[in-house]
């Protein structure tokens, strides 16, 4: 009976990456949101998911192409979509042998339109016998541990791949939120533009996301790291390599980290007054891959003046969020659709 009942899942459908915690278990999937894909006609066959297709990003021969179906945290590519969330359920099912579809709670950004809130609930539907979406910064909220159930205000900043979430947070209840179509893409794509400009060096978006990871930066204390970047030379068309420092890399990004920085103050300038001395003493809780950039932290709150916290595990905060939410419904009620 237990594998009848208690194989619910909840999903973060993340630019990035695709999360999924199963009730009473945890996380028990982590995967890049790609797929590779060949046409058949009109029609496209899968070859690969996740951390396999991950792999073939600007290495593909003709006829295969590397897909990300969500941009900007909401499903682009509707038919790939359904292809890796159907995949990415079955391997979580069969992971947990259940014999009866799942309930699900899918994490989304705040302000999807009604045509993207369908496209979601239609692209799982047939996998599962219920679902229900939850905004990704409450999610993000409750999987911080912040005190989402009291009368005190949080302030959640979900820095993901396509967007960024931020919400102010009362007594279960989004009193200010928005949503900035900046991210981690954003941040590899100015590094992408900054190479080709500066240096007339033509890189990938996998070397891009390989330079942020390993010296990409928001504080000038980081400027000192160094690394080795390979590409294309655009003016002899023949492989190039250069050292780039932390430094280049911050300015390169910084446009997009000012704009993060920018709509967190909004969301602080329209909080109630009786909610902004809370936030004074609570902070801002980061979460997200993004926040996982080197200084992010220091620089928003030197900027804001306001104390800043990253979380445990900010790839996980919104997965744990829904999770826990699925878990135990009854502290809960009314935060899901």
């Amino acid at each position: 009976m237990f594998r009848l009942v208690a194989r619910d899942l909840a999903i973060d459908l993340g630019t990035a990456n695709t999360l999924m915690y199963e009730k009473g278990k945890g996380i028990v999937l982590n995967e890049p949101s790609i797929v590779a894909v060949t046409r058949d006609g009109q029609r496209k066959r899968p070859l690969a998911f996740g951390a396999e297709a991950k792999v073939m990003l600007g290495r593909t021969p003709q006829g295969v192409e590397v897909i990300r179906p969500v941009r900007t945290g909401v499903i682009a590519d509707f038919e790939v979509a359904k292809m890796m969330l159907s995949h990415f359920l079955h391997v979580a099912r069969e992971q947990s042998r259940a014999l009866v579809k799942p309930r699900v709670i899918v994490g989304v950004p705040s302000g999807i339109t009604e045509v993207e809130d369908r496209a979601i609930r239609e692209s799982i539907v047939e996998q599962t016998r219920d679902v229900k979406l939850i905004e990704e910064a409450m999610a993000a909220a409750i999987g911080c541990g912040l005190p989402v159930t009291e009368a005190i205000a949080s302030l959640i900043v979900d820095v993901g791949g396509g967007t960024t979430d931020i919400a102010v947070i009362s007594f279960l209840d989004i009193v200010y939120s928005l949503s900035v179509r900046q991210g981690g893409d954003a941040m590899d794509e100015a590094i992408i533009n900054h190479m080709r400009r500066r240096h007339h060096l033509l890189i990938g978006e996998a070397t891009a996301e390989l330079i942020k990871k390993t010296i990409g930066c928001a504080h000038p204390d980081y400027d000192e790291q160094e690394m080795e970047v390979r590409g294309r030379s655009l003016t002899s068309g023949a492989p190039a390599s250069l050292i780039v420092s932390g430094g280049e890399i911050r300015e390169a990004i910084m446009e997009v980290v000012a704009s993060i920085t920018a709509a967190i103050r909004q969301a602080l300038e329209n909080t109630p007054p009786e909610l902004s001395g809370d936030l004074m003493s609570t902070g801002i809780a980061l979460a997200g891959g993004g926040a996982l950039l080197r200084g992010l932290d220091r620089y928003i709150a030197e900027e804001l003046q306001v104390s800043v916290a990253v979380a445990d595990d900010p790839l996980a905060a919104v997965v744990e969020g829904a999770g826990k939410v699925l878990d135990n419904l009854e502290p809960y009620q009314g935060v899901c659709k």
